[in-house]
């Protein structure tokens, strides 16, 4: 029997975040009163005098669940012109998942190599190349509050480079962003210390690597290792990034 586990975030037009998406609903009578003047038509030549629910949808490539592309980081990566979104090999977004538990970390903290190092100890795994690394905060409870930008423990520089090194091509948290709570990190560049702002993601350029963002449901995962994840993005020409509907799936 193979179970189906739901890591993607819900878009919803309730998000009380920076940067609100819009969604507005066409029902199935606005609907046919648009389409029957559009097509010159009376809306009672359509069934029950409806037509077809649609959807209009505002927000930017970096809402709700996604995978940043190489290019969100810089226009090259590795001395290369950086992939978008459009371009990111499909191998890379399908394989045997690895969750690692960091949720006691606390805002604004970082998980550095050596905490990866002990988390995988700690399970008995080694990483190989293409696994697709997961870091779990439980931040994703806070998902479309005002303050959910501000709650994240995030990943140092030392600890993403360390990935890369062992193969790793996709990675994700499930929380606001991959790099520390943004507060933080602004807090720190307003006191001088502009190494660290968003010290993971121009990583990026350096080292080709790409990262999911605003997962959720990692706690439900039962098993740290030994499941397959699906995490193909929405093909989005030349975009930095594309919406996920990441999914676990655990035979």
């Amino acid at each position: 029997m193979t179970t189906f586990i739901d890591l993607s975030a819900t878009l919803n037009s309730r998000d009380q975040g920076p940067r609100p998406p819009s969604i507005e609903y066409v029902g199935h009578q606005q609907s046919a009163e648009r389409c029957a003047a559009a097509y010159g038509v009376n809306q009672s030549d359509f069934r029950d005098s409806g037509y077809a629910a649609i959807e209009h949808l505002q927000l930017t490539t970096h809402d709700t669940t996604h995978l940043d592309a190489p290019w969100h980081y810089g226009p090259t990566s590795e001395g290369k012109r950086a992939k978008t979104i459009d371009e990111i090999p499909l191998e890379w977004c399908y394989g045997d998942g690895v969750v690692l538990d960091f949720h006691e970390k606390q805002k604004g903290d970082r998980i550095t190599d050596i905490d990866l190092k002990k988390a995988l100890s700690s399970i008995g795994y080694q990483l190989k190349p293409f696994d697709i690394v997961l870091i779990r905060t439980d931040v994703y409870q806070y998902y479309g509050q005002k303050d959910y930008a501000d709650l994240n423990p995030g990943m140092s520089r030392e600890a993403t480079c360390w990935l890369v090194e062992q193969g790793i091509k996709v990675m994700g948290i499930d929380a606001w962003g991959w790099d520390r709570s943004l507060g933080s990190m602004i807090e720190e560049l307003k006191a001088g210390n502009k190494e660290q702002f968003w010290e993971s993601h121009y990583l990026g350029k350096e080292k080709e690597y790409c990262h999911l963002e605003r997962l959720a449901n990692l706690d439900r995962i039962p098993i740290p290792f030994g499941f397959k994840l699906s995490v193909f993005p929405i093909k989005i020409e030349a975009a930095s990034a594309g919406w996920v509907r990441a999914v676990a799936i655990i035979d």
